[in-house]
């Protein structure tokens, strides 16, 4: 899997972020980066809110 660099840098988790902003992180990394798959617990978070979400990590 290949990481991202730049994405990485510029676009940082918040600290202590909210559920909508660890939400909103992980699907802009999905579209940016392949470094790693979304683990099942932010799926089912992400499936929770966003119902028709159809990425699989």
């Amino acid at each position: 899997m290949k990481i991202n660099k730049e994405w990485h840098r510029a676009n940082r988790m918040p600290k202590n972020p909210t559920t909508d902003d660890r939400i909103n992180w992980h699907i802009e990394h999905a579209k940016n980066c392949s470094c790693r798959k979304m683990s099942k617990k932010i799926l089912e978070i992400i499936r929770e809110k966003h119902p028709g979400y159809k990425n699989d990590g």
